[in-house]
């Protein structure tokens, strides 16, 4: 198998688990890293994940599929997976996944002439297993200091899904509802089954969202979205 080359330059220090750097620093080093390398700034630290495992695999293309088959249902929202995200001075995460309302129907992200994205998309989903403790403290003030709105932690040891909304500029944890379907607040008919969704039960997963999607406030979501699209 062929080695695969540096981004841009040698003669940048290559990049270490623990290095704390900001922003500018981290993205400069980290695009002359070799191409198959992963790394991401949090709280100013550099974190380079280890090779994932076939169960985080498995959720994270259950979660990539939940969130594309809404995507596909809402004109106006984009779902995407491990995608750098620039969110400030001291943070560039690449989430598991986001979804996130596009510029010209009113979102807040954008995208520079690298094509690399720049603020905070709306939802954020993280699959976790070896990374919950980041992910449920480190990474979570990194997305509640960006004003990411709703940030949800699938977490595989555990067993559980975190769910949090940004309410005053701070997170706060949903109760899992009674019925086990978590229902976002920014995204109108975006449902989940949590139970389906950590038993990777594809059909349980997209159930829920096939009733979400019936739902008036889906349709009214749709509507609002086109409005905002027609005032460009």
């Amino acid at each position: 198998m062929a080695t695969a080359k540096p981004r841009r330059s040698k003669t940048l220090p290559p990049l270490e688990n623990g290095d704390q750097l900001d922003q500018k620093t981290f993205h400069a080093r980290y695009e002359a890293m070799p191409e198959d390398c992963r790394a991401e700034l949090i709280g100013g630290i550099v974190h380079m994940p280890s090779p994932q495992k076939l169960p985080h695999g498995e959720a994270q293309q259950l979660v990539v599929r939940w969130l594309d088959e809404y995507a596909e249902a809402t004109p106006g929202t984009k779902a995407l997976l491990n995608t750098t995200q620039i969110l400030g001075s001291d943070s560039e995460p690449e989430p598991d996944a986001c979804l996130f309302i596009v510029p010209g129907y009113g979102g807040r992200v954008s995208v520079d002439d690298n094509d690399y994205l720049h603020g905070a998309p709306e939802l954020i989903v993280e699959v976790s297993w070896s990374t919950e403790s980041i992910d449920l403290h480190r990474k979570k003030l990194d997305y509640q200091k960006a004003g990411v709105r709703e940030y949800v932690v699938l977490a595989l040891r555990m067993q559980q899904v975190f769910w949090f909304v940004r309410q005053r500029g701070k997170y706060k944890e949903v109760p899992l509802p009674r019925d086990g379907t978590f229902r976002s607040r920014t995204f109108p008919g975006l449902w989940l089954d949590a139970e389906a969704m950590l038993r990777h039960h594809r059909p349980g997963v997209l159930a829920a969202l096939k009733q979400g999607l019936a739902t008036s406030e889906h349709a009214a979501f749709v509507a609002k979205l086109a409005k905002q699209a027609s005032k460009k």
